[in-house]
């Protein structure tokens, strides 16, 4: 396995530790993809609305838990064991599972469903209003240090 250095990329931010840690984390494998259960998509539906759907077969709402945290996402799924008999082949995996997902800034959980074995979570961008981009009025003043250095020169 390779390792990558990417702090000359890192050298000219500033706040972007958190990025970086996602980064290097990725690259080295620590997200969990080695676990691929249970599997899912992550669609874009709009500018500001995301959607997750898992395949969650074989378990019901009582065995479903969604944690929102800032920036994290958690998923967990605890089924129950069957009180049937025997099985010949068990190909619905039905055992536990943690998936994570790290949320930008602003995303919320807007809604979950769970429909036909799978789990879709409805995730929306909200920005708040005063971290909006806005327009900055440009006068045309003449900076008062500035201007005062016109004069003293003017003066000699």
């Amino acid at each position: 396995m390779r390792s990558y250095d990417l702090s000359p990329l890192f050298r000219s931010t500033v706040g972007f530790d958190r990025v970086t840690r996602l980064l290097e984390s990725a690259l080295n494998g620590e997200d969990g993809s080695q676990n691929a259960y249970p599997p899912y998509n992550i669609e874009k539906l709009g500018d500001d609305q995301y959607r997750i759907t898992m395949a969650v077969a074989g378990f019901g709402l009582g065995d479903l838990e969604i944690t929102a945290h800032p920036n994290l996402l958690i998923v967990q799924g605890k089924a129950k064991e069957s009180q049937g008999g025997a099985f010949l082949h068990r190909g619905i995996a039905g055992r536990a599972f943690e998936r994570r997902f790290q949320l930008a800034d602003h995303i919320r959980v807007n809604n979950a469903a769970l429909e036909n074995g799978l789990l879709h979570i409805e995730l929306v961008r909200e920005v708040p209003e005063a971290m909006k981009p806005r327009t900055v009025q440009i006068s045309n003043l003449t900076p008062p240090t500035l201007a005062g250095v016109a004069t003293t020169a003017e003066a000699a």
